[in-house]
């Protein structure tokens, strides 16, 4: 059976504005959520680049080419609905974050994480007043209470539209620092993401990467890049 696609109906597309914010308009119908609530977002830049993926779509609607979309969806029908939960669940990453659990061996990727990761470590410590304990193997290091606080802090104060970027770039590098540190334009995404991968990347070093992993990487870096822009565009 062939799977049913939505398909366009519109011809013009344009950014709408009123008190609440930006909406777009697909020949004068606002665009709605799934849930059908209008769909309206805090910055006119972020607006721009939703009715740009409208309006770049063919004749069957492609979900998947509409990355700003979704981030809008996901603040307003994700975040919004339990900001508490998710601002703790992401806080949670500072307790058990990648870049404080490091390889006892071999030598060079110690010394590929340790030349890496530690100037995030002191960055955090300095710009965020927020030191965080390294320490060799899987097991689980105690963080100390004040930073974790802190790190939490931080994440509370985002709006609902930045976590809804924030959150793809904590997730998909298992970094509460790194993200804050790319979003605080300290680390370019691209930048952040190859350091994120260095344990992957020394495993596929040492035996191959298969082309299904590499497709599934690439996509996943592209999920990450579009996440920092989306916390971009949310701050106009």
């Amino acid at each position: 059976m062939t799977e049913w696609k939505a398909k366009r109906f519109w011809k013009k597309t344009a950014v709408t504005e009123d008190r609440d914010g930006f909406g777009i308009a697909l020949d004068d119908r606002p665009v709605r959520t799934p849930n059908k609530n209008h769909l309206i977002v805090p910055t006119q830049s972020m607006a721009q680049a939703i009715a740009a993926e409208w309006d770049a779509q063919g004749e069957d609607i492609d979900p998947l080419s509409m990355p700003v979309t979704r981030g809008a969806n996901s603040a307003l029908e994700k975040v919004a609905p339990q900001r508490d939960a998710v601002v703790a669940g992401l806080a949670e990453y500072g307790d058990s974050d990648l870049l404080c659990y490091r390889a006892a061996g071999p030598a060079g990727l110690v010394a590929r994480q340790r030349e890496a990761w530690d100037p995030l470590l002191d960055w955090a410590a300095r710009e965020l007043n927020a030191p965080l304990i390294s320490a060799e193997g899987v097991m689980h290091v105690a963080q100390p209470p004040e930073s974790l606080a802190r790190l939490e802090r931080r994440v509370a104060d985002l709006s609902n539209f930045e976590i809804a970027g924030f959150h793809d770039l904590v997730a998909l590098s298992g970094s509460l620092v790194m993200a804050l540190a790319v979003i605080d334009a300290h680390l370019a995404p691209e930048v952040a993401w190859d350091i994120s991968r260095i344990d992957e990347d020394w495993q596929i070093a040492q035996w191959g990467e298969d082309e299904e992993a590499s497709v599934l990487t690439e996509r996943k870096k592209e999920a990450f890049v579009a996440g920092s822009a989306f916390v971009s565009l949310a701050r106009g």
